[in-house]
């Protein structure tokens, strides 16, 4: 059941299991819905039968097309039904599965696709967002020129010979292999966000995932067989992994393509009552924006079906909590989540079980031996802000990077810092800012837990750690701000040393300007909230903020460029040309 192996690492869970992913998936038959595909001009639906129907033929495609036990093969599609037939066949052959979003540029896709060497692709002409169709086959056809692994491309969105549908026509009606294969056999390559360099290309396993999906959609998520789950997210995001997999029980999966502002901030919720969700994941800025707009869906939407909302991405601030429950619904479990793609899964989340309490997540995912330590290795009591770790092995630990044979740089990533932990045998470090919410004489670290931001984010003025959560806290809520972005600006202190000047930067209402009066009121509102050391030495208003592709802020990306540090791989950057505007903004006179 368990080989703990010489080092956490190498632990092992269940070393002789076997399963097949298809075979969870296509046990579940009939006419019900197994995908809702909702994209900005039309809805399509494939039943559970007809989801077999297109995972054998694409199966048998795949293996016509040369794809072997080992091969990659990649996606570079909208959050469609495409995409899941994709993977699901690929899995069937036993090949690796990756794939990201077609707003992505070639260079991204290059950096990631370029690394694992695909044998096909799956690839779209364009894509539907904001009401405009946005033409990509330039950029397509640059991604397949500059991969010269790929054998045979599929065009998504054709009627011709390389469109999907006559890839998969002359094969319909054979089923899909069941064929077991090791728990530990590579399922997809998901890849780190890129803005600290190269896309790390991390490599996940089939029975490690899908156990640990299982625990987090069935137990923390209180899904059932029938019920049906929306997680608003894009191929090129762990969270479609996630939620791809709910299928293995029986959940009918709602994926959403395109804005889920467009036409109006109503959308998201439409969709809920017209596909009558359970389960409602999004990204907690999306919550700040239709706050910030004053936007009620109670008073607009039945939501009845509405059992669930969870939110990850980015730290869920309590006047947030108490937003949902005014503005969404009353007896609705919001859970705040929180993991990575490093393991495809959370480290913390919700438990349908117990209370939620504003600004904090419920607890450590059932088996995970989460912990919040201090730089020295000891554990943190509760409210002391320290390094979020995992001090036993988890199932769905990664099986390492691409290309990295000897694991040196998943170890590096990982396991290096609190190398000498328990004898040697090691600890995951997650690179979380974090807290236990429990208070003295309780076993806190069964409560709940806050995360601050990430570890690599947080500033240190004066030598003192601060978590940016803290300041965005403070600052979102301040009518005026549609949001905001804080980082550390190096400067040379008095004595020649260089110490850390907080700088933040606001995006205004249309009507609201950054004069001395406002600047000082964010200053106080600060200092109130979070102390005299979180206050801004400098705020500066710019036109937009840089994020990534999966919708969180670029904080790392900003630092390098205004500390004139090289930006790496600015291509994971929705809109990269934002740096610049806020580098020269910086160097002018915008601050105050």
């Amino acid at each position: 059941m368990f080989d703990p192996g010489a080092s956490m690492l190498e632990a092992r869970f269940f070393p002789n299991a076997s399963l097949s992913i298809v075979e969870h998936v296509l046990r579940h038959t009939g006419p019900e819905p197994a995908v809702i595909a909702v994209s900005e001009g039309s809805t399509r639906t494939v039943s559970w039968t007809e989801l077999a129907t297109e995972v054998g033929a694409m199966a048998a495609a795949l293996t016509q097309a040369g794809v072997a036990e080992g091969d990659r093969v990649a996606a570079w599609l909208p959050n469609g039904i495409e995409a899941v037939v994709a993977m699901l066949g690929a899995s069937a052959v036993g090949a690796l599965f990756s794939s990201t979003s077609p707003d992505f540029g070639a260079a991204g896709v290059l950096d990631r696709f370029g690394q694992i060497e695909p044998t096909v692709l799956f690839a779209t002409n364009d894509y539907e967002y904001n009401g405009t169709v946005h033409d990509r086959r330039q950029v397509r056809d640059e991604i397949v020129d500059g991969l010269p692994s790929v054998r045979r491309t599929v065009i998504v969105g054709s009627a011709g010979a390389d469109g999907f549908e006559a890839f998969l026509a002359p094969h319909r009606g054979e089923r899909a292999p069941m064929t077991r294969r090791s728990f530990h056999h590579p399922w997809y390559v998901l890849y780190s966000s890129g803005t600290t360099g190269t896309p790390k290309c991390i490599v996940h396993a089939t029975g490690r995932v899908l156990l640990q999906h299982a625990k987090e959609h069935q137990l923390h998520s209180d899904l059932a067989a029938g019920d049906r789950l929306l997680y608003v997210t894009t191929c090129g995001w762990m969270m479609w992994n996630w939620q791809v997999s709910a299928l293995a029980w029986g959940v009918t999966i709602v994926l959403v393509d395109g804005s889920i502002v467009y036409p109006g901030p109503g959308r998201l919720w439409d969709i809920v009552d017209e596909h009558q969700i359970n389960v409602l994941g999004v990204g907690a800025r999306y919550l700040d924006v239709l706050a910030n707009e004053h936007y009620s869906p109670r008073r607009h939407h039945e939501l009845s079906s509405l059992k669930a909302i969870a939110s990850t991405g980015s730290p869920l601030s309590p006047e947030r909590y108490a937003w949902v429950y005014d503005e969404v619904k009353k007896d609705v479990h919001l859970a705040s989540i929180s993991g990575g793609t490093d393991l495809c899964g959370c480290f913390v989340l919700g438990d349908p079980t117990s209370p939620v309490h504003a600004g904090e997540i419920q607890r450590p995912g059932l088996g995970m031996a989460v912990d919040v330590w201090a730089d020295s290795g000891q554990p943190l009591d509760p409210r002391i802000k320290g390094e979020l770790v995992c001090t036993q092995p988890f199932p769905n630990q990664p099986l390492g990077f691409w290309a990295d044979s000897k694991n040196l740089r998943y170890q590096a990533a990982y396991y290096d810092r609190f190398a000498g932990a328990h004898d040697g045998y090691g600890i995951w470090h997650h690179g979380d800012f974090a807290s236990w919410t429990g208070s003295d004489g309780q076993a806190f670290r069964s409560s709940g837990i806050v995360i601050h931001g990430r570890s690599d984010t947080t500033l240190n003025p004066g030598g003192i750690r601060i978590g940016t959560a803290e300041i965005y806290r403070a600052v979102d809520g301040i009518d005026g701000i549609k949001e905001s972005l804080v980082f550390g600006q190096d400067r040379v202190d008095a004595q020649g040393g260089v110490d850390v000047m907080i700088v933040l930067l606001v995006v205004l209402a249309d009507e609201v300007k950054l004069d001395d009066l406002f600047a000082d009121r964010i200053r106080k509102i600060v200092r109130s909230m979070c102390s005299p050391r979180h206050v801004p030495h400098r705020i500066a208003a710019v036109a937009q903020l840089p994020r990534t592709r999966s919708g969180k802020l670029a904080e790392l990306a900003v630092a390098d460029v205004v500390n004139g540090r090289e930006v790496r791989n600015a291509e994971a950057l929705v809109d990269p040309n934002v740096l610049w505007v806020i580098r020269d903004a910086l160097a002018g006179e915008v601050g105050r």
